[in-house]
């Protein structure tokens, strides 16, 4: 048997998507992966309870990161104040080294229908969590929901930019781009159209 060594979940989701880029996430077995850096496939259950996990392990740590920046926000800062810090303190969790593995990932992803059901998913999931985070600190539920949401769209905006083979900026001066492109967006947004369009009864 296969002696325990540390770091085997890295080494896992490194094998596995090395093999899911070269071969097919459908056409790779938990096996092939367990073999390809010398473990048994139970080694490998125990860290993941399927192979779709490998590629999105780590949810709880990314979520935490969003969560951090909105916790950091001064106590009298707006809604989408403390989600603009969350996005810039996300970005801590995608050094520039990480941009490569981010690229292969995506791409196996997108080749894969299930695969961007469950990205969708962790976007939600996201979003979710930033609102409750600005609930506990007394934002209004329809104003945390929003700015959630708002948050999540452009983390996601923000993120595709940032795995382009040509980009070279990282991801926090990305995401500082998106939030400025919607505060243009939002100046130029007519308040009376809602009105026009909804009157009041």
């Amino acid at each position: 048997m296969a002696r325990w060594e540390p770091g085997t979940p890295e080494r896992l989701q490194k094998a596995a998507l090395e093999l899911f880029a070269a071969q097919g996430f459908e056409q790779t077995t938990t096996l092939e992966i367990a073999q390809s850096v010398g473990v048994t496939e139970r080694t490998f259950f125990r860290h993941f309870s399927d192979k779709r996990e490998v590629l999105f392990h780590g949810q709880q740590s990314f979520e935490q990161a969003f969560v951090d920046g909105v916790e950091a926000a001064p106590p009298d800062a707006p809604a989408m104040d403390a989600v603009a810090r969350s996005l810039r303190s996300a970005a801590s969790f995608f050094p520039e080294e990480r941009r490569p593995y981010s690229r292969i990932r995506q791409s196996v992803i997108d080749a894969n229908p299930a695969l961007q059901e469950r990205e969708l998913h962790k976007l939600s999931r996201l979003a979710v969590t930033v609102a409750a985070a600005l609930r506990a600190r007394g934002v209004d539920d329809l104003a945390a929901t929003v700015a959630a949401q708002t948050g999540a769209s452009l983390f996601g905006v923000a993120f595709s930019r940032w795995i382009k083979e040509d980009e070279r900026r990282t991801l926090a001066d990305i995401a500082d781009d998106v939030l400025r492109e919607l505060t243009v967006l939002t100046r130029q947004a007519d308040p009376e159209a809602g009105a026009r369009t909804h009157p009041r009864p």
